[in-house]
């Protein structure tokens, strides 16, 4: 499961012309699910996007977390996240898990970060055409891979 954090001060998702996620001081969560992908990937990465200590300090410094600044999230699934380029010019995109996999998995993320704020974290909605805006602060991007945990 790879996440590709983005520490914004705005960031929405717009589905169809109509704006279905919005948030400002938080987190833009990309989140692409592999076939390798279970249950424990998504506890472990939820617990890393909640402790990610990004988020300046009265000193400035990166010191505090989401629930330190009652942050948001906004989850976007994104299988493209998985994509292969080592042949051709078209990526392949064979590592990715299918929806049947992927969906549960993305919606346990949704529980655990949501719980783990203690309120609703903001979603696109898996499989559709969605148009991100990111106001990226810092700018601040990290990339956490369940599989490299080490």
């Amino acid at each position: 499961m790879i996440a590709v954090i983005q520490r914004v001060t705005a960031s929405s998702v717009v589905i169809e012309g109509q704006i279905k996620g919005k948030i400002n001081d938080g987190f833009l969560v990309l989140l692409g699910v592999c076939l390798a992908d279970t249950t424990e990937d998504v506890e472990w990465l939820a617990k890393k996007i909640l402790c990610l200590r990004v988020f300046g300090d009265e000193e400035g410094k990166m010191n505090k977390d989401l629930n330190e600044i009652e942050g948001n999230i906004l989850l976007i699934s994104q299988f493209t996240l998985h994509a292969s380029t080592k042949k051709g010019n078209r990526p392949s995109f064979i590592e990715a898990a299918k929806p049947d996999q992927a969906i549960p998995l993305y919606e346990k993320m949704i529980e655990l970060l949501s719980a783990g704020l203690g309120k609703r974290i903001e979603t696109g909605i898996f499989g559709a055409d969605m148009k991100v805006s990111i106001e990226n602060d810092g700018p601040v991007t990290i990339i956490i891979d369940s599989q490299n945990k080490r």
